[in-house]
């Protein structure tokens, strides 16, 4: 019975830290980058957009097309770098053991 209680209590240390982590998550940013520096997406760890910045040369209307494609490069350049930021944060609170799958933290 001890070792229920005492396996109940770190659940609930750790539910804490996930917690916590998941706002320390929201003020994680990282920036994805496309077309050389052209385009830059910038975005949090929770995967919410938080600026776009774009060349002023693509601003041309025969540019449109180009500028599209580099934009949706730009923004999963950097949901790949909000994932791998959200994996460190996981080892660090875990300890680098693995949690069962379906414990999503964005």
């Amino acid at each position: 019975m001890a070792d229920f209680l005492g396996m109940m209590k770190q659940a609930a240390q750790l539910q804490s830290k996930m917690q916590a982590m998941q706002e320390e998550l929201g003020n994680v940013e990282v920036e994805g980058i496309s077309g050389g520096g052209l385009v830059a997406v910038r975005m949090s760890a929770k995967m919410e957009v938080k600026g776009v910045k774009i060349d002023p040369s693509l601003m041309k209307p025969e540019e449109q097309e180009i500028l599209e494609d580099l934009l949706v490069t730009a923004h999963n350049d950097a949901r790949r770098k909000a994932e791998l930021a959200v994996q460190e944060k996981m080892q660090t609170l875990t300890g680098g053991l693995g949690l069962p799958p379906g414990l999503g933290l964005t």
